[in-house]
């Protein structure tokens, strides 16, 4: 019994000695906390760390303006952009809008021509200088790009071909408009879109249907409608004089072979750029071939004449243009049908006729307004009824 209650009162003693050290621990770890808790948070509370905030310390968007102007700028840019992928990227209506973009850059090359006069230039001269800036621009274009420079090698026959007989055509015109008329000449080289019509029939086998002949009947007879007062009138020529007899007969001729090399050249243009997938070398080796074979011309046939620096910047201007026409050409016959896509060069002529009258050189009459409604009617009834994109 004695022994019983003495180990209860040990374990019992052992109890509250545990119980105190429990307690004791606890106490001292919450006085330690306690003590340490002022030091932690001091630093916190400190007035000379808190943040001071006036009117000077806010920071203001100073340069809104200038960021809202380069947003508006970036749209422009995006728009444009998005505009030249459209009209070049092969969409629907790329083939009909890059012929309309080329014979517009013609158009307007005709107003500078007319509008800003210089010292009279011999045409071979004039050629020689388009066909330098159109090779070197379309070689930087190349180059550029990382395309090949005389197209890939199964297509290079076709595109000297292509420069062969686009140099003939363009060596025949300048002959034809010095030795013609100015209205026979151009007459003339309106017949060019149905001559390559009708050669892309056995050359390319494309199918003429009866609409595309009737746009083509339409816009050629607007030309006629047009210049018909200097038809009858015999028109003014480019050199003074002109043939007669059978020397003008001889010169017709030359004309007619004019546009049916020409049409020619346009179906190898098409056939060159479906084969080579870059419509830019076949205006490259074009240059290429023309360039040196307008310089023989300029100094066989014509005394050179050195430009004075007014006359080269506007030489240079033009040849730039030409440059971005022959390559929008080069494009449009690359992705439509020749019949449709040539209707579309007959707006060159309206946009003549209309910048003379506005200009008040031209005096407007009812045959040269019927004569522009029947190309834009034909030209409108082109584009409404669906190019023909092709698909590969």
């Amino acid at each position: 019994m004695v022994s019983a209650e003495a180990s209860n009162g040990g374990s019992e003693q052992h109890q509250q000695t545990v119980v105190e050290m429990a307690v004791s621990e606890s106490d001292a770890s919450a006085s330690t906390a306690a003590n340490g808790l002022p030091n932690e948070i001091t630093p916190l509370l400190t007035q000379n760390d808190t943040p001071k905030i006036n009117i000077f310390s806010i920071s203001y968007p100073r340069r809104k303006p200038r960021e809202q102007a380069t947003k508006l700028t970036e749209a422009e840019i995006s728009v444009f952009s998005q505009f030249t992928l459209w009209a070049w990227g092969g969409s629907r209506y790329s083939g009909v809008l890059c012929m309309a973009l080329s014979s517009t850059i013609y158009g307007i090359m005709g107003a500078l021509s007319e509008t800003f006069t210089a010292q009279p230039i011999p045409l071979f001269e004039t050629a020689f200088a388009r066909c330098i800036i159109i090779l070197m621009l379309s070689f930087l274009w190349l180059r550029s790009s990382g395309q090949p420079i005389f197209g890939p090698a199964h297509v290079r026959k076709l595109l000297f071909a292509r420069a062969i007989i686009g140099y003939l055509s363009l060596l025949s015109f300048v002959y034809c408009i010095q030795r013609l008329p100015l209205s026979q000449a151009i007459v003339l080289s309106f017949s060019t879109p149905i001559m390559s019509s009708i050669m892309a029939r056995f050359i390319l086998h494309e199918k003429l249907k009866i609409a595309e002949i009737g746009g083509l009947a339409c816009s050629f007879f607007g030309v006629l409608f047009i210049f018909r007062p200097l038809l009858s009138a015999r028109g003014q020529s480019s050199s003074e004089t002109y043939v007669k007899g059978s020397y003008h007969i001889y010169t017709i001729s030359l004309g007619l072979f004019s546009s049916l090399s020409g049409g020619v050249n346009y179906c190898l243009i098409r056939a060159g750029a479906k084969a080579s997938d870059q419509p830019v070398a076949t205006v490259f080796l074009f240059g290429l071939l023309a360039s040196p074979a307008a310089a023989v011309c300029t100094f066989i046939s014509q005394d050179f004449v050195f430009p004075s620096s007014y006359s080269l910047s506007l030489m240079i201007i033009l040849g730039v243009l030409a440059f971005l026409a022959e390559v929008l050409l080069a494009r449009g016959l690359h992705l439509e049908k020749t019949s449709k896509v040539t209707n579309i060069q007959y707006i060159e002529a309206v946009l003549s006729q209309l910048w003379g009258i506005g200009s008040s050189r031209i005096a407007p009459s009812f045959g040269r307004l019927s004569g522009c409604l029947l190309i834009l009617i034909s030209i409108f009834c082109t584009m409404y009824f669906g190019p023909e994109k092709e698909m590969e």
